[in-house]
């Protein structure tokens, strides 16, 4: 059985927040009593002092320090046990925040978004378009729900979706199609190579600059498609994104000497599923079953 109560730690936490009982007592509508009466009965059960009074101002003793920070990790999964349990209790959430990295097809997004809306009208979908760590960025930010990447961060599961095929190409007519030989790296770099930004804020990667001096930057992958279909540079594109320009002969494939194709393996995250209402759950699944 345990001795001491969240609420004793949430009484003690706002002291040391606020600066003192009174200050507490105004901040979480409490009578300073009552805060007062907590703090004491929890350093009485713990056979410690918490608190000592330096000036006018309630500061920790330095095992009051150690057993708060302890005590707030608590607090903090308390808290989110009360969302959880607030979600389920209303049932469908009523919007769904979701980042998609550009190497995932659009027309599976498409797919999954159509199949979403019929099971669950009534959801309103926030759709962010990224591109590298753009949507990791997010993610830790706490401003999705679900994240489709190349590049799980740190802290969290993601579950594997498909592989990703990325494809060096240029217009038919594009002087790398005409060297009569494989071109090589120096060949790439004495054209104009178009790559595209990293939607990260606090980024400025560039996906797969090869140093070209005619480097084009563009924000969107179906940007980089239509300079390249008409014939203003080269660059590495999402297989199926293209696959329709491929066949059409609108694109080619550049047969390099090496690194014709690339690969990465793309990721379903969830920021916490323990908390996921219903529809996003569905919409994870829909996203992985597009893949397969």
């Amino acid at each position: 059985m345990n001795k001491t109560t969240l609420e004793q730690w949430r009484m003690l936490q706002a002291v040391v927040r606020h600066g003192g009982f009174a200050q507490a007592a105004a901040a979480i509508h409490k009578s300073q009593s009552t805060i007062n009466h907590a703090v004491h009965k929890l350093e009485d059960l713990l056979g410690l002092p918490l608190l000592e009074v330096v000036g006018r101002k309630a500061q920790l003793t330095e095992a009051g320090e150690l057993m708060l920070r302890r005590a707030e990790q608590l607090l903090d999964q308390a808290g989110k046990l009360e969302e959880i349990a607030a979600s389920l209790a209303c049932g469908t959430e009523a919007e769904i925040r979701i980042a998609v990295d550009a190497i995932y097809p659009n027309r599976f997004l498409a797919d999954a978004l159509q199949a979403l809306s019929h099971a669950y009208p009534h959801t309103r979908v926030q759709l962010l378009e990224t591109v590298l760590s753009g949507g990791n960025e997010r993610l830790l930010a706490g401003e999705v729900d679900l994240l489709v990447t190349g590049d799980v961060p740190g802290g969290f599961v993601g579950e594997p979706m498909m592989r990703a095929e990325f494809i060096a190409v240029a217009h038919p007519e594009h002087p790398l199609h005409q060297l009569g030989r494989a071109p090589a790296l120096a060949d790439l770099q004495q054209q104009r190579q178009i790559v595209v930004r990293d939607s990260a804020q606090d980024s400025s990667t560039d996906s797969g600059w090869l140093g070209a001096e005619q480097r084009w930057t563009v924000s969107h992958v179906a940007t980089s498609i239509e300079m390249i279909e008409r014939g203003m540079g080269f660059a590495w594109l999402p297989a199926l994104r293209i696959s329709d320009a491929l066949a059409a002969g609108r694109l080619q494939p550049l047969a390099l000497e090496q690194g014709s194709a690339r690969y990465t393996e793309v990721y379903l995250v969830y920021a916490d599923r323990d908390r996921a209402g219903p529809a996003t759950l569905h919409l994870g699944e829909l996203l992985l079953q597009a893949c397969r």
